[in-house]
């Protein structure tokens, strides 16, 4: 018998984040995970008349394929999955592990090769472009290892956090999401960080329960070239395998010129992928009101309640000030007061202090009231 938490959020996953269709062709994807949320997804898209398909992948598989891989496996290995990808009108990654650092021995060359010719071909050009797509994390112990919680306590957070309201939180953002297509100029304030830029003519796009699970975020873009200041972000930051801390990255007009953190080395191979990795692709607010502490999870870390994410990379259509990159990398500062606090201007008014919105108009998305 199916846990009715499991049958909920299959729910939400084919009814309301890709509102599968009758006939549409919809893959699973599920990485690391047990197989009920697959089951219940998959008699979720048959009774809303779909066609599913399932991919089940499993990290230390990955990590040997990559370890060995030449460039002309990791093309055919493209080549094959965009194939399947190019017949699929929606897309659910289910995506789960036990070990976080499973691919932190790959070499550099490989992981890079695996981001440029498999993730940008068939996730970033294909999947994000032309698919209904939503990703999930699924919980597992090493999850709540993570987040420093006992596993039935996590448990219970991941399901309130899955199957929240997601429509109120629609509701409530649509305010953001007209304020920040008004403004020009933004400016974040926090310990070790003083940041401007413009985000003028690039959209607003609010980001509740239809892309992500867990969700809860506005996103936009900086004006490519207009990005000046420091930021340092205060919570850690897996990629590639390798969590990284105490980033502090350096702009002049749009470009990384400085970056540093716990591997200082390691984090300017990353930057040095190409041309655009130097730049930004992504400003976002994360809003969402039960994801309050990093736990080492980019799908939850960035929709933490009173944090932004500044992303170096790859820019989205929806919100697109031109860069381009075969990295998108989220990193994550929050600005409530346990975490050191600080401020976000609009056009030089303050918009929220402290990781609470102080405009009367904004004030439904504060946890309070969202919850």
């Amino acid at each position: 018998m199916l846990d009715p938490r499991v049958e909920r959020l299959a729910d939400v996953l084919v009814n309301y984040s890709t509102r599968v269709q009758r006939g549409e062709n919809v893959l699973v994807e599920a990485f690391g995970i047990e197989n009920q949320l697959v089951k219940a997804i998959v008699q979720k898209i048959h009774q809303a008349g779909g066609h599913p398909f399932v991919n089940v992948r499993d990290h230390q598989i990955i990590r040997e394929l990559l370890i060995g891989a030449t460039e002309e496996q990791i093309k055919t290995w493209a080549e094959f999955d965009a194939a399947q990808m190019n017949l699929m009108q929606a897309y659910i990654g289910v995506r789960g592990g036990n070990n976080i650092y499973e691919l932190s021995d790959v070499p550099d060359e490989q992981m890079k090769l695996y981001n440029k010719l498999y993730n940008h071909k068939v996730h970033s050009t294909i999947r994000v472009k032309n698919t209904k797509w939503v990703v999930l994390r699924y919980p597992t112990s090493s999850m709540s290892q993570l987040a420093s919680m006992s596993t039935e306590a996590f448990e219970k957070l991941y399901f309130d956090v899955c199957t929240m309201d997601y429509s109120k939180m629609s509701r409530a953002m649509d305010a953001l999401v007209e304020l920040m297509n008004k403004t020009d100029k933004v400016r974040l304030v926090s310990p070790g960080t003083d940041l401007s830029f413009s985000i003028k003519d690039i959209p607003a796009i609010k980001c509740a329960g239809e892309m992500n699970i867990p969700d809860g975020e506005v996103f936009t873009a900086p004006v490519k070239n207009s990005v000046n200041g420091t930021i340092t972000y205060n919570t850690p930051s897996p990629y590639n395998g390798f969590v990284f801390e105490n980033v502090k990255l350096r702009f002049e007009n749009g470009r990384i010129v400085e970056a540093t953190s716990n591997d200082t080395e390691r984090i300017n191979q990353i930057f040095d992928t190409d041309e655009g990795a130097r730049y930004v692709g992504e400003f976002a607010i994360g809003v969402n009101p039960f994801i309050l502490n990093p736990m080492k999870d980019i799908l939850f870390d960035e929709k933490i309640a009173g944090s932004i994410h500044f992303t170096p990379g790859q820019a989205y259509d929806e919100a697109d000030n031109s860069n381009r990159s075969s990295i998108h990398w989220d990193m994550v500062l929050i600005q409530r007061p346990e975490y050191g606090g600080g401020e976000m201007y609009f056009d030089d008014v303050l918009v929220r202090k402290d990781g609470l919105f102080v405009l009367p108009e904004l004030q439904p998305l504060n946890p309070d009231q969202l919850k």
